[in-house]
């Protein structure tokens, strides 16, 4: 991965349903977006060529955290129009829409960070998950001022280790990002954050198993359409489709780190056929997972 180019693009994923009409930004392309890249550049490398204005749009299975330092302007968040200052620290999760508009000459870092990354650093029971899965605005700390800047002069270097050493400050930032929305929410102790966390620990057991809504409901002892208004909640996203991105997220892993043939992914994931395993993961992505494989490879797989 070290010294792999990166280059921002508009997506051309496709999607199942109609176009939206929120358009999908995917950083690294669908060859590049692995899950052990992390990417920073700074505000104003991107913003200078709209003219300090984003237009709302998503990312598909990125997270991106945004710090300003000096400057400022407005962040549009799922609908939210919130003001940025300096020292604001911008969280916004995976497939949460967003927009910008930046005062000129604005100073501050974006870093972003892919989900299947965030699957290898979260651990449910730890229920930073659910803190980071909303998205906010809040004040920042001299402590993830001094680790953006060490992630930003890690990126734009090649030194030996250099992947290893951006994912381990990216993980300690997305923790301290995390303790910085908790503080400010008060989260922690309420019971449907609770239910969030359970569900959070049970997805992480059972997603291999094919669990429906129904069954993750009834392990929690709550109806099905309870379990939607706890995952609404916290992430803005249905049960169901939490549960389909994260067997997504898992087929991802095993076409980029191993070399098992398509068919015995399927069955491993409990698809009991593998034609059926490849129309989900091509109406979820955009690619069939050969087509996906054949791009990382640079042959047909």
């Amino acid at each position: 991965m070290e010294g792999f180019a990166i280059v921002l693009y508009y997506s051309n994923m496709r999607n199942a349903a109609p176009a939206p009409a929120i358009r999908v930004y995917n950083l690294f392309g669908e060859a590049g977006d692995l899950p052990d890249v992390v990417h920073c550049e700074t505000i104003a490398s991107r913003s200078v060529l709209h003219d300090w204005k984003l237009a709302v749009h998503r990312h598909a299975r990125l997270h991106q955290v945004l710090l300003i330092e000096r400057g400022g302007g407005e962040a549009t968040l799922d609908g939210r129009v919130v003001t940025l200052k300096p020292m604001q620290i911008v969280n916004v999760p995976v497939g949460h829409v967003h927009g910008f508009r930046f005062v000129p000459g604005t100073e501050g870092w974006v870093l972003t960070i892919a989900a299947e990354m965030l699957d290898e650093a979260l651990l449910a029971a730890e229920g930073l998950r659910g803190v980071l899965s909303r998205s906010s605005v809040v004040r920042g700390t001299p402590q993830i001022r001094a680790i953006m800047k060490q992630i930003f002069a890690e990126h734009a270097a090649r030194d030996f280790g250099r992947a290893h050493v951006l994912r381990a400050l990216s993980a300690a930032m997305i923790g301290l990002v995390a303790r910085a929305l908790a503080g400010a929410s008060g989260a922690g102790g309420n019971a449907e954050t609770n239910l969030f966390r359970r569900f959070e620990a049970l997805l992480e057991q059972h997603h291999l198993e094919r669990w429906t809504v129904a069954d993750y409901a009834k392990s929690l002892a709550i109806t099905p359409t309870h379990l939607n208004r706890v995952t609404r909640a916290a992430t803005g996203d249905t049960a169901s489709h939490l549960i389909l991105n994260r067997l997504i997220r898992e087929a991802r892993r095993n076409l980029v780190y191993t070399n098992l043939p398509v068919s015995t992914i399927a069955y491993a994931l409990g698809f009991e056929d593998p034609a059926y395993f490849s129309r989900v993961y091509a109406a979820a992505t955009g690619l069939s997972p050969r087509a996906f494989r054949a791009q990382l490879h640079g042959d047909e797989g």
